[in-house]
């Protein structure tokens, strides 16, 4: 059995913080569900994405807890607003937020499922965007 923990570390190491291509098409299945496809070619678009706005965002590891397959990983990120950020132009700002990935491995030590939560909202209020309520009917 593959030591999942320290494939889960590799993970965040070599794919998130060092976006090295080579690693995301060793530890991510082909079918792995990500954001806009599957595979590692998503993964890694989506943290390309993530790095053209903040191009010196760093993920540091807080906790880790696995089992059998399953890896959680708690995480502190902060990054420079270089780029544009969905519909934030550059602000230059750093951000700082906390969030949570959960992982599933196969038994060739690959990631199949990938799950993560994290503080967005903090994200966009940091970077000075504006949250308004809708206005009910009836206001101006």
């Amino acid at each position: 059995m593959i030591d999942v923990e320290t494939a889960a570390r590799r993970f965040v190491a070599d794919v998130w913080n060092a976006g090295r291509e080579e690693s995301a098409y060793e530890l991510v299945a082909a079918g792995c569900p990500g954001l806009g496809g599957t595979g590692p070619a998503a993964m890694l678009a989506w943290h390309r994405d993530r790095r053209a706005s903040f191009p010196d965002l760093r993920y540091k590891i807080v906790d880790v807890v696995a089992t059998g397959t399953r890896v959680a990983v708690r995480w502190r990120a902060a990054g420079t607003q270089a780029g544009q950020f969905g519909p934030v132009p550059p602000t230059g700002r750093v951000v700082s937020y906390s969030g949570a990935t959960f992982l599933r491995f196969d038994d060739d030590g690959r990631i199949v499922d990938v799950w993560s939560v994290n503080e967005l909202f903090q994200v966009l209020q940091q970077l000075g965007v504006e949250m308004l309520p809708p206005l009910t009917p009836g206001e101006a």
